[in-house]
């Protein structure tokens, strides 16, 4: 059977352009010859819509897509992902479904089994599962209708079944008695770059296990913080993968799964998959939000200069602007690398020199504080400061605030509310300051864009003299190995401690964890990369005990 594979990048709630896009590639296929074309999970509305499923106008828009898609399946069928409304007595109102579109109109839907309820995902709040296992037959083959997750796990899943039941069946077990030729899967699968070998392993597993070959088609662009990698495939019976799409962008193939002709893709390390992502994650941010210009802070340091870069790189650099916010602890060679980046990103710079505004903000706090010892309080009113004038760059230019915190400082608290942490989207905040210097390496990979000095000085926040972060914290490559322990590998204090780290480091680490949830509740949008990123992916408490 001739397939065509279509990754796309969709907007959520934007059914004209959605609309489009898949007609557009319907038409691509029919012209190639394609007997059927294959789009990823929730595609007409994109992933994922959220309590936007809820509003009536939402599902009949959608509903009003697929109709419009299906009058153009004359010559070819389609598979298309889409909400559809359940019609029984019981259960949610909708299904997570795949549309079976062919001779102009719908003639079947296929429903997604094992509805995820972990980290980012919540799909059990909206829709009910498919109990109900059948296969599809399009040109004498035999095709079983499979969505993300249904390839994934055989272990039970959290689905209620009834009243007090477990949903335990394996959709694919079910589906391969019926001795289906192909398995499609529509998959809407976020990137994680210490999860993506795991996904493509499995789908491996299951094709050699039941002996079927697996066309799997996901979602590519980024969607606020979930980043969609794409990487569709072609999955032989044996376990080999022939044909591969690109990651990170759009793409388009028609494979015979019969005599598929190879298309490979490099395999690139996990930093410069990362850079990808992060690229994408700005651009579509902006795209479509219909923002056109960033700023940031610029301090000469690392984090600063490869935010910056990743920016210059995503939006162009007349779209970006640098503020340089020196005090009297802002050292001239952090002022020199600043402006060195600047220059060599070409962007445009300014600078307001803080000092002033600070000096007076504690003149007019002096009586209140009666000449106490200055400390913490002191620093934050720089960070502050430094928050309000750009925040004003912001609002008077239409600029959208970059934040430049990384997942390291994020994690621990290392940083102001309302000064440093400020943003319309956290860039690095799921990027732990070990890969931060990897990250800046890779930009430097070709020529020097983010300065020599900024990469190997001992960080700093520069908030009073000879200030370092290894004054308050451990050095980062232990930080980091503790901290992935605790939050990606969800290890408890103890088998962290047990795996030869310091006891009394390990507990103060954890406890500066744990002590500033209520900062990272109030942090922008953080990019995700990895399998557990600060955000609603990961829902802890602000009053909760810890041990």
């Amino acid at each position: 059977m001739k397939v065509a594979l279509a990754q796309l990048n969709y907007h959520i709630g934007n059914f004209e352009e959605n609309t489009q896009k898949i007609i557009d590639a319907i038409q691509k296929a029919e012209k190639e010859g394609a007997e059927l074309v294959v789009f990823s999970e929730l595609a007409v509305t994109g992933y994922y819509p959220q309590d936007l499923l809820e509003r009536k106008e939402f599902i009949e828009k959608a509903e009003n897509a697929i109709q419009k898609i299906a009058s153009r399946c004359t010559k070819i069928t389609a598979l298309v992902g889409g909400p559809s409304i359940n019609t029984g007595s019981k259960g949610k109102k909708l299904f997570n479904s795949a549309w079976f579109l062919n001779n102009g109109k719908v003639e079947d839907i296929k429903h997604k089994s094992l509805l995820p309820t972990y980290d980012i995902f919540d799909e059990y709040r909206h829709f009910e599962p498919n109990r109900q296992f059948n296969i599809l037959e399009l040109n004498g083959k035999k095709l079983a209708i499979t969505i993300c997750e249904d390839l994934w796990d055989e272990q039970p899943t959290q689905n209620e079944f009834g009243k007090d039941k477990l949903y335990t069946r394996s959709p694919l077990e079910e589906l391969s008695k019926l001795n289906p030729d192909l398995v499609i899967n529509l998959s809407a699968s976020p990137f994680s770059y210490n999860q993506e070998d795991w996904r493509k392993n499995i789908l491996i597993n299951k094709a050699k296990k039941y002996q079927l070959p697996i066309v799997y088609v996901n979602q590519v662009g980024a969607n606020t913080e979930i980043v969609f990698d794409g990487g569709s495939f072609f999955l032989q019976k044996e376990g080999n993968i022939p044909v591969e799409l690109a990651y990170f962008e759009e793409d388009f193939q028609v494979v015979d799964t019969d005599n598929p002709i190879t298309k490979k893709q490099e395999q690139k390390d996990y930093i410069a998959k990362i850079h990808q992502a992060l690229i994408l994650g700005i651009r579509d941010y902006f795209g479509k939000m219909g923002f056109k210009k960033a700023v940031l802070g610029l301090s000469g340091g690392i984090d600063s200069a490869l935010v910056c870069a990743l920016a210059v790189e995503a939006l162009g650099s007349d779209h970006v602007r640098g503020l340089l916010m020196p005090s009297q602890y802002s050292s001239d060679h952090s002022i020199a690398d600043a402006i060195e980046l600047a220059k060599n990103l070409g962007i445009q710079h300014d600078t307001i020199p803080i000092q002033n505004m600070v000096d007076e903000f504690e003149s007019q706090l002096n009586p209140l504080f009666k000449n106490l010892p200055a400390g913490v309080t002191e620093e934050n009113i720089q960070a502050r400061t430094r928050g309000i004038l750009v925040m004003a760059i912001s609002n008077k230019f239409g600029n959208i605030l970059l934040n430049t915190t990384n997942k390291s400082e994020c994690a621990v608290g290392y940083g102001t509310l309302y000064g440093d942490m400020n943003g319309g989207l956290s860039v690095l905040g799921d990027v732990y300051k070990t890969d931060v210097f990897k990250l800046s390496r890779y930009i430097n990979r070709n020529n020097e864009l983010i300065p020599e000095n900024s990469i190997i000085k001992p960080p700093s926040a520069e908030l009073r003299p000879d200030q370092k972060d290894t004054d308050s914290l451990p050095g980062y490559d232990v930080l980091d190995s503790i901290l992935f322990k605790y939050i990606e590998l969800n290890q408890s204090p103890k088998e962290i401690i047990e795996q030869g780290f310091g006891k009394e480091m390990v507990r103060k680490v954890v406890r500066l964890v744990n002590q500033n949830e209520y900062k990272r509740f109030q942090a922008p949008p953080i990019l995700r990369v990895s399998s557990k990123a600060f955000g609603f992916g990961r829902n802890i408490p602000l009053v909760a005990r810890y041990d």
